[in-house]
């Protein structure tokens, strides 16, 4: 008798891994996107959703040409639109690029929607700093990008996904 309660909890205690395991898959079979700099290789290309000239008060010093001279195009990639949640989808990648008087660029940023639970705090969206050449080359990035700068920022359209132009 005592071999069969012990057998038939050890049963129990398989069955509960098991359904556990199961369910622990089915959340890491959520979708991730990891931008590498190919991806936003001809990120001019894109779909422009905003051109906006002069200096912006949300901007204050955290970017470059904050000025009444700088010109900042925002490009989407694919025209991605938010979903039925007002969430874009995991994948979608914006970038601002900021162009002084002249037309040269100063300053190339971007935010990809990464998924996979990410950077929770800013409902997954990963920051980046792209070279300047136009190339789209990540010069450097992270959820936590420039001490945590952009996600602190971007807090203020939190209700907009954190995306301020689209």
């Amino acid at each position: 008798m005592k071999t069969k309660l012990l057998l038939a909890g050890w049963i129990f205690a398989a069955i509960l891994i098991s359904i556990q395991s199961c369910k622990d898959d089915e959340e890491d079979e959520s979708p991730e996107f990891v931008a590498s700099s190919k991806d936003f290789a001809d990120f001019r290309s894109w779909t422009e959703v905003a051109v906006n000239q002069g200096p912006s008060p949300s901007l204050g010093e955290a970017h470059h040409g904050n000025d009444e001279t700088v010109t900042r195009t925002i490009y989407v990639k694919n025209n991605q639109a938010r979903n039925a949640d007002g969430k874009f989808p995991v994948g979608t990648l914006i970038v601002k690029e900021t162009k002084d008087g002249d037309g040269n660029t100063i300053e190339t940023t971007a935010m990809v929607k990464r998924g996979k639970n990410f950077n929770p705090d800013n409902n997954d969206w990963e920051w980046f700093m792209l070279n300047v050449d136009g190339s789209g080359a990540i010069a450097d990035r992270g959820a936590g990008l420039m001490g945590g700068m952009c996600g602190m920022c971007h807090t203020q359209v939190k209700s907009k996904d954190f995306v301020f132009s689209k």
